[in-house]
Protein backbone atom coordinates (compact mmCIF):
# COMPACT_ATOMS: atom_id res chain seq x y z
CA UNK A 1 0.00 0.00 0.00
CA UNK A 2 1.26 3.51 -0.81
CA UNK A 3 2.49 5.54 2.17
CA UNK A 4 4.05 8.83 3.21
CA UNK A 5 7.48 9.29 4.83
CA UNK A 6 8.98 12.51 6.23
CA UNK A 7 12.48 13.75 7.09
CA UNK A 8 13.73 17.12 8.31
CA UNK A 9 16.93 19.16 8.27
CA UNK A 10 18.17 22.27 10.05
CA UNK A 11 20.49 25.02 8.84
CA UNK A 12 23.99 25.85 10.04
CA UNK A 13 22.44 28.75 11.99
CA UNK A 14 20.12 26.51 14.01
CA UNK A 15 21.25 26.73 17.67
CA UNK A 16 21.97 23.00 18.00
CA UNK A 17 24.05 23.12 14.83
CA UNK A 18 25.93 26.20 16.05
CA UNK A 19 26.90 24.10 19.08
CA UNK A 20 27.90 21.14 16.88
CA UNK A 21 30.08 23.33 14.67
CA UNK A 22 31.91 24.87 17.62
CA UNK A 23 32.57 21.43 19.13
CA UNK A 24 33.90 20.07 15.84
CA UNK A 25 36.06 23.14 15.23
CA UNK A 26 37.72 22.41 18.57
CA UNK A 27 38.27 18.78 17.51
CA UNK A 28 39.90 19.90 14.25
CA UNK A 29 42.24 22.33 15.97
CA UNK A 30 43.33 19.75 18.55
CA UNK A 31 43.96 17.12 15.86
CA UNK A 32 45.79 19.60 13.62
CA UNK A 33 48.50 20.19 16.23
CA UNK A 34 48.33 16.83 18.05
CA UNK A 35 46.81 13.98 16.01
CA UNK A 36 46.76 11.75 19.10
CA UNK A 37 44.47 14.12 21.02
CA UNK A 38 41.58 12.59 22.92
CA UNK A 39 38.65 15.01 23.05
CA UNK A 40 35.01 14.96 24.13
CA UNK A 41 33.73 18.54 23.98
CA UNK A 42 30.16 19.74 24.51
CA UNK A 43 28.90 23.22 23.67
CA UNK A 44 25.88 25.15 24.94
CA UNK A 45 24.77 28.35 23.21
CA UNK A 46 22.09 30.76 24.40
CA UNK A 47 21.42 34.51 24.36
CA UNK A 48 24.82 36.20 24.19
CA UNK A 49 26.61 33.23 25.71
CA UNK A 50 28.69 30.16 24.76
CA UNK A 51 29.64 27.55 27.35
CA UNK A 52 32.26 24.91 26.53
CA UNK A 53 32.62 21.79 28.67
CA UNK A 54 34.34 18.47 28.24
CA UNK A 55 37.45 16.38 28.62
CA UNK A 56 40.72 16.68 26.70
CA UNK A 57 44.06 14.86 26.64
CA UNK A 58 46.39 16.74 24.29
CA UNK A 59 49.87 18.26 23.96
CA UNK A 60 48.51 21.50 22.49
CA UNK A 61 46.97 24.52 24.21
CA UNK A 62 44.26 26.29 22.20
CA UNK A 63 42.51 29.65 22.38
CA UNK A 64 39.07 28.04 22.54
CA UNK A 65 37.34 31.42 22.83
CA UNK A 66 38.75 32.61 19.53
CA UNK A 67 37.88 29.32 17.80
CA UNK A 68 34.27 29.61 18.99
CA UNK A 69 34.01 33.23 17.82
CA UNK A 70 35.44 32.36 14.39
CA UNK A 71 32.80 29.65 13.93
CA UNK A 72 29.96 31.96 14.97
CA UNK A 73 31.22 34.65 12.58
CA UNK A 74 31.47 32.20 9.68
CA UNK A 75 27.90 31.01 10.25
CA UNK A 76 26.66 34.60 9.98
CA UNK A 77 25.86 35.79 13.49
CA UNK A 78 27.52 39.18 13.00
CA UNK A 79 24.83 41.71 13.99
CA UNK A 80 23.94 42.86 17.50
CA UNK A 81 20.19 42.67 16.78
CA UNK A 82 20.55 38.87 16.59
CA UNK A 83 21.25 38.95 20.38
CA UNK A 84 24.03 36.45 19.70
CA UNK A 85 27.02 37.90 17.89
CA UNK A 86 30.55 36.65 17.29
CA UNK A 87 32.49 39.58 18.75
CA UNK A 88 30.31 40.37 21.76
CA UNK A 89 29.04 37.02 23.08
CA UNK A 90 30.59 35.65 26.25
CA UNK A 91 32.60 32.41 25.94
CA UNK A 92 33.11 30.37 29.11
CA UNK A 93 35.38 27.31 29.05
CA UNK A 94 34.98 24.50 31.57
CA UNK A 95 37.14 22.02 29.63
CA UNK A 96 39.33 19.79 31.80
CA UNK A 97 41.64 16.78 31.50
CA UNK A 98 40.29 13.43 30.32
CA UNK A 99 39.68 10.80 32.99
CA UNK A 100 42.60 8.38 33.29
CA UNK A 101 40.02 5.65 33.98
CA UNK A 102 38.69 6.08 30.44
CA UNK A 103 42.09 6.64 28.84
CA UNK A 104 43.56 3.40 30.21
CA UNK A 105 40.86 1.47 28.35
CA UNK A 106 41.72 3.10 25.03
CA UNK A 107 45.49 3.58 24.80
CA UNK A 108 47.65 0.49 24.35
CA UNK A 109 51.40 -0.02 23.83
CA UNK A 110 50.46 -1.87 20.64
CA UNK A 111 48.24 0.58 18.74
CA UNK A 112 46.40 -2.22 16.96
CA UNK A 113 44.99 -3.28 20.34
CA UNK A 114 43.42 0.14 20.95
CA UNK A 115 40.18 -0.36 22.87
CA UNK A 116 36.82 1.18 22.06
CA UNK A 117 36.33 4.54 23.78
CA UNK A 118 32.90 3.53 24.99
CA UNK A 119 30.36 0.75 24.91
CA UNK A 120 27.33 0.94 22.63
CA UNK A 121 25.94 0.08 19.22
CA UNK A 122 26.31 2.06 16.00
CA UNK A 123 24.38 1.83 12.74
CA UNK A 124 25.15 2.54 9.11
CA UNK A 125 22.54 2.62 6.35
CA UNK A 126 22.39 2.95 2.57
CA UNK A 127 19.65 2.82 -0.04
CA UNK A 128 19.78 3.07 -3.82
CA UNK A 129 16.94 5.60 -4.04
CA UNK A 130 19.45 8.46 -4.60
CA UNK A 131 22.84 8.78 -6.33
CA UNK A 132 24.44 9.36 -2.93
CA UNK A 133 22.81 6.17 -1.57
CA UNK A 134 20.88 8.28 0.95
CA UNK A 135 17.18 8.45 1.83
CA UNK A 136 15.54 10.89 -0.58
CA UNK A 137 13.45 12.90 1.92
CA UNK A 138 16.54 13.77 3.97
CA UNK A 139 18.64 14.52 0.89
CA UNK A 140 16.01 16.98 -0.34
CA UNK A 141 15.67 18.56 3.11
CA UNK A 142 19.42 19.20 3.25
CA UNK A 143 19.52 20.58 -0.30
CA UNK A 144 16.72 23.07 0.38
CA UNK A 145 18.63 24.56 3.31
CA UNK A 146 22.02 24.51 1.61
CA UNK A 147 20.53 26.54 -1.23
CA UNK A 148 18.76 28.86 1.22
CA UNK A 149 22.11 29.50 2.95
CA UNK A 150 23.70 30.23 -0.44
CA UNK A 151 20.95 32.79 -1.15
CA UNK A 152 21.51 34.37 2.27
CA UNK A 153 25.22 34.80 1.62
CA UNK A 154 24.62 36.17 -1.88
CA UNK A 155 22.31 38.80 -0.31
CA UNK A 156 20.98 39.77 -3.75
CA UNK A 157 17.81 37.94 -4.76
CA UNK A 158 16.75 37.64 -1.10
CA UNK A 159 18.27 40.20 1.29
CA UNK A 160 16.31 39.71 4.53
CA UNK A 161 17.39 36.18 5.52
CA UNK A 162 18.94 35.42 8.91
CA UNK A 163 20.98 32.26 9.72
CA UNK A 164 18.40 30.05 11.51
CA UNK A 165 16.17 27.79 9.37
CA UNK A 166 14.48 24.38 9.25
CA UNK A 167 13.09 22.28 6.41
CA UNK A 168 10.93 19.18 6.16
CA UNK A 169 10.01 17.03 3.17
CA UNK A 170 7.19 14.46 2.99
CA UNK A 171 7.38 11.93 0.15
CA UNK A 172 4.74 9.63 -1.25
CA UNK A 173 5.97 6.06 -1.89
CA UNK A 174 4.25 3.53 -4.13
CA UNK A 175 3.46 -0.13 -3.38
CA UNK A 176 7.03 -1.09 -4.42
CA UNK A 177 8.63 1.25 -1.86
CA UNK A 178 9.70 3.70 -4.58
CA UNK A 179 9.29 7.48 -4.10
CA UNK A 180 6.92 8.89 -6.70
CA UNK A 181 6.32 12.51 -5.69
CA UNK A 182 6.75 15.15 -3.03
CA UNK A 183 3.59 15.50 -0.97
CA UNK A 184 4.59 18.41 1.30
CA UNK A 185 7.46 20.82 1.96
CA UNK A 186 7.84 22.83 5.16
CA UNK A 187 10.36 25.69 5.37
CA UNK A 188 10.75 27.99 8.34
CA UNK A 189 13.39 30.68 7.92
CA UNK A 190 14.49 33.40 10.27
CA UNK A 191 14.26 36.87 8.72
CA UNK A 192 14.73 40.59 9.38
CA UNK A 193 11.80 42.45 10.89
CA UNK A 194 9.17 43.85 8.52
CA UNK A 195 6.84 46.77 9.28
CA UNK A 196 3.83 44.90 7.92
CA UNK A 197 3.43 41.21 8.83
CA UNK A 198 1.01 40.15 6.03
CA UNK A 199 3.30 41.76 3.44
CA UNK A 200 6.29 40.01 5.04
CA UNK A 201 4.64 36.58 4.93
CA UNK A 202 3.55 37.03 1.31
CA UNK A 203 7.05 38.17 0.29
CA UNK A 204 8.80 35.24 2.00
CA UNK A 205 6.41 32.67 0.49
CA UNK A 206 6.75 34.19 -2.98
CA UNK A 207 10.55 34.16 -2.76
CA UNK A 208 10.68 30.57 -1.54
CA UNK A 209 8.38 29.34 -4.33
CA UNK A 210 9.78 31.47 -7.14
CA UNK A 211 13.49 31.68 -6.27
CA UNK A 212 14.53 28.89 -3.88
CA UNK A 213 12.53 25.95 -5.28
CA UNK A 214 13.47 26.60 -8.95
CA UNK A 215 17.15 26.82 -7.97
CA UNK A 216 16.97 23.52 -6.10
CA UNK A 217 15.27 21.85 -9.09
CA UNK A 218 17.77 23.34 -11.55
CA UNK A 219 20.76 22.09 -9.52
CA UNK A 220 19.21 18.66 -8.96
CA UNK A 221 17.58 17.68 -12.26
CA UNK A 222 17.28 14.04 -11.16
CA UNK A 223 14.62 15.20 -8.69
CA UNK A 224 12.66 17.43 -11.09
CA UNK A 225 9.97 14.81 -11.72
CA UNK A 226 9.08 14.77 -8.00
CA UNK A 227 7.99 18.41 -7.99
CA UNK A 228 4.41 19.12 -9.05
CA UNK A 229 1.57 21.58 -8.49
CA UNK A 230 -0.01 19.30 -5.85
CA UNK A 231 2.73 19.88 -3.26
CA UNK A 232 1.49 21.38 0.00
CA UNK A 233 3.84 24.22 0.96
CA UNK A 234 4.02 25.49 4.53
CA UNK A 235 6.30 28.54 4.56
CA UNK A 236 6.94 30.05 8.00
CA UNK A 237 3.62 28.53 9.12
CA UNK A 238 3.65 30.24 12.54
CA UNK A 239 4.06 33.65 10.89
CA UNK A 240 6.80 35.97 12.14
CA UNK A 241 10.27 34.39 12.73
CA UNK A 242 12.56 37.27 13.67
CA UNK A 243 13.80 35.94 17.01
CA UNK A 244 15.86 32.85 16.25
CA UNK A 245 19.24 31.21 16.65
CA UNK A 246 20.62 30.84 20.18
CA UNK A 247 18.51 33.83 21.31
CA UNK A 248 15.31 32.03 20.31
CA UNK A 249 16.31 28.57 21.57
CA UNK A 250 19.21 27.21 23.58
CA UNK A 251 21.48 25.00 21.46
CA UNK A 252 23.36 21.90 22.58
CA UNK A 253 25.92 19.64 20.93
CA UNK A 254 24.54 16.31 19.73
CA UNK A 255 20.84 17.11 19.70
CA UNK A 256 20.28 16.62 15.95
CA UNK A 257 21.50 13.04 15.51
CA UNK A 258 18.72 12.02 13.10
CA UNK A 259 19.39 15.06 10.89
CA UNK A 260 23.08 14.08 11.06
CA UNK A 261 22.41 10.53 9.82
CA UNK A 262 19.47 9.15 7.82
CA UNK A 263 16.43 11.25 8.60
CA UNK A 264 14.66 8.46 10.47
CA UNK A 265 15.38 5.72 7.95
CA UNK A 266 17.41 2.72 9.08
CA UNK A 267 18.27 3.00 12.77
CA UNK A 268 20.39 5.00 15.21
CA UNK A 269 22.41 3.76 18.18
CA UNK A 270 21.81 6.96 20.16
CA UNK A 271 25.35 8.36 20.29
CA UNK A 272 26.09 11.81 18.89
CA UNK A 273 29.12 12.54 16.67
CA UNK A 274 30.20 16.16 17.02
CA UNK A 275 32.78 17.02 19.64
CA UNK A 276 34.24 13.52 19.76
CA UNK A 277 37.64 12.41 18.52
CA UNK A 278 37.72 9.14 16.49
CA UNK A 279 38.66 6.95 19.46
CA UNK A 280 34.99 7.41 20.40
CA UNK A 281 33.28 4.63 18.45
CA UNK A 282 30.00 6.57 18.59
CA UNK A 283 31.56 8.55 15.78
CA UNK A 284 34.16 6.37 14.06
CA UNK A 285 32.10 3.16 13.96
CA UNK A 286 29.04 5.05 12.69
CA UNK A 287 31.18 6.29 9.80
CA UNK A 288 32.60 2.80 9.26
CA UNK A 289 29.16 1.15 9.13
CA UNK A 290 27.97 3.78 6.65
CA UNK A 291 31.05 3.01 4.53
CA UNK A 292 30.17 -0.70 4.62
CA UNK A 293 26.48 -0.20 3.84
CA UNK A 294 27.17 2.17 0.93
CA UNK A 295 29.75 -0.10 -0.67
CA UNK A 296 27.48 -3.15 -0.29
CA UNK A 297 24.53 -1.42 -1.96
CA UNK A 298 26.75 0.06 -4.70
CA UNK A 299 28.18 -3.41 -5.37
CA UNK A 300 24.68 -4.82 -5.86
CA UNK A 301 24.37 -6.93 -2.69
CA UNK A 302 20.95 -5.40 -1.94
CA UNK A 303 18.82 -2.34 -2.67
CA UNK A 304 18.79 -1.27 0.96
CA UNK A 305 21.07 -2.29 3.83
CA UNK A 306 21.38 -1.61 7.55
CA UNK A 307 24.65 -2.47 9.32
CA UNK A 308 25.03 -2.61 13.10
CA UNK A 309 28.24 -2.99 15.12
CA UNK A 310 28.58 -3.03 18.92
CA UNK A 311 31.44 -2.61 21.37
CA UNK A 312 32.48 -2.97 25.01
CA UNK A 313 34.53 -0.08 26.42
CA UNK A 314 38.24 -0.84 26.36
CA UNK A 315 37.81 -3.89 24.09
CA UNK A 316 39.10 -3.76 20.50
CA UNK A 317 37.10 -6.54 18.85
CA UNK A 318 33.42 -5.72 18.28
CA UNK A 319 30.74 -7.70 20.10
CA UNK A 320 29.16 -8.47 16.75
CA UNK A 321 28.10 -7.29 13.31
CA UNK A 322 24.46 -7.40 12.17
CA UNK A 323 23.10 -6.97 8.64
CA UNK A 324 19.51 -6.33 7.56
CA UNK A 325 18.74 -6.17 3.83
CA UNK A 326 15.00 -5.63 4.38
CA UNK A 327 14.24 -8.47 1.98
CA UNK A 328 16.00 -6.72 -0.91
CA UNK A 329 19.08 -8.98 -1.07
CA UNK A 330 20.11 -10.06 -4.56
CA UNK A 331 22.21 -12.95 -3.26
CA UNK A 332 21.38 -16.51 -2.35
CA UNK A 333 22.61 -15.85 1.19
CA UNK A 334 20.93 -15.09 4.49
CA UNK A 335 21.58 -11.72 6.15
CA UNK A 336 23.61 -13.60 8.76
CA UNK A 337 25.80 -15.13 6.08
CA UNK A 338 26.30 -11.70 4.52
CA UNK A 339 27.35 -10.40 7.95
CA UNK A 340 30.00 -13.13 8.26
CA UNK A 341 31.57 -12.08 4.95
CA UNK A 342 31.41 -8.41 5.94
CA UNK A 343 33.31 -9.26 9.13
CA UNK A 344 36.08 -10.80 7.00
CA UNK A 345 36.22 -7.84 4.60
CA UNK A 346 36.19 -4.93 7.04
CA UNK A 347 38.34 -4.89 10.19
CA UNK A 348 36.14 -3.08 12.70
CA UNK A 349 38.66 -2.73 15.50
CA UNK A 350 38.90 1.01 16.38
CA UNK A 351 42.53 1.47 15.29
CA UNK A 352 41.86 -0.07 11.89
CA UNK A 353 38.76 2.07 11.38
CA UNK A 354 40.85 5.17 12.12
CA UNK A 355 43.52 4.07 9.64
CA UNK A 356 41.14 2.94 6.88
CA UNK A 357 39.11 6.15 6.93
CA UNK A 358 41.99 8.51 7.87
CA UNK A 359 40.10 9.77 10.89
CA UNK A 360 43.03 11.23 12.89
CA UNK A 361 43.00 14.28 10.63
CA UNK A 362 41.20 17.63 11.11
CA UNK A 363 38.21 16.72 8.92
CA UNK A 364 35.24 17.28 11.21
CA UNK A 365 34.13 20.91 10.88
CA UNK A 366 32.66 20.13 7.46
CA UNK A 367 30.50 17.35 8.91
CA UNK A 368 28.77 19.49 11.53
CA UNK A 369 26.00 20.93 9.31
CA UNK A 370 23.83 19.39 6.55
CA UNK A 371 24.56 15.79 7.52
CA UNK A 372 27.57 13.58 8.17
CA UNK A 373 26.45 11.06 5.55
CA UNK A 374 25.78 11.33 1.84
CA UNK A 375 28.36 14.07 1.32
CA UNK A 376 30.90 14.25 -1.51
CA UNK A 377 34.46 13.08 -0.74
CA UNK A 378 37.04 15.73 -1.59
CA UNK A 379 40.61 16.75 -0.82
CA UNK A 380 41.17 20.21 0.66
CA UNK A 381 43.98 22.18 2.30
CA UNK A 382 43.13 23.75 5.65
CA UNK A 383 45.03 26.33 7.70
CA UNK A 384 45.23 26.31 11.50
CA UNK A 385 46.88 28.78 13.89
CA UNK A 386 47.88 28.11 17.48
CA UNK A 387 47.91 30.80 20.23
CA UNK A 388 51.73 30.96 20.07
CA UNK A 389 51.63 31.94 16.39
CA UNK A 390 52.40 28.56 14.84
CA UNK A 391 50.60 28.09 11.52
CA UNK A 392 49.91 24.73 9.93
CA UNK A 393 48.61 23.95 6.46
CA UNK A 394 47.27 20.42 6.24
CA UNK A 395 45.88 18.65 3.17
CA UNK A 396 43.13 16.24 4.17
CA UNK A 397 40.49 14.00 2.62
CA UNK A 398 36.96 14.85 3.68
CA UNK A 399 34.13 12.31 4.00
CA UNK A 400 36.33 9.27 3.37
CA UNK A 401 33.50 7.01 4.57
CA UNK A 402 31.54 8.04 1.46
CA UNK A 403 34.16 6.63 -0.93
CA UNK A 404 33.15 3.61 -3.04
CA UNK A 405 36.62 2.12 -2.69
CA UNK A 406 35.50 -1.33 -1.55
CA UNK A 407 33.00 -2.08 -4.33
CA UNK A 408 35.39 -4.33 -6.27
CA UNK A 409 36.39 -6.18 -3.09
CA UNK A 410 32.73 -6.70 -2.19
CA UNK A 411 31.90 -7.98 -5.66
CA UNK A 412 34.82 -10.37 -5.53
CA UNK A 413 33.93 -11.64 -2.04
CA UNK A 414 30.28 -12.22 -2.96
CA UNK A 415 30.85 -13.44 -6.52
CA UNK A 416 28.86 -10.60 -8.09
Amino acid sequence: MAYLFTSESVSEGHPDKVADQISDALIDNFLAFDPESKVACETLVTTGQVILAGEVKSKIYLDVQQIARDVIRKIGYTKSEYMFEANSCGVLSAIHEQSQDINQGVDRSNKEDQGAGDQGMMFGYATNETEAYMPLALDLSHKLLQELAALRRENSDISYLRPDAKSQVTLEYDDNNKPVRIDAIVISTQHDDFDDEPTMLAKIKKDILEILIPRVVEKNPAYAHLFNDRIQYHINPTGKFVIGGPHGDTGLTGRKIIVDTYGGKGAHGGGAFSGKDPSKVDRSAAYATRHIAKNLVAAGVAEEILVQVSYAIGVAKPMGIYINTYGTSKLNLTDGEIAKKVEELFDMRPYFIEQRLKLRNPIYSETAAYGHMGRTPETVTKTFRSPNGEEKQITVELFTWEKLDYVDKVKSAFGI
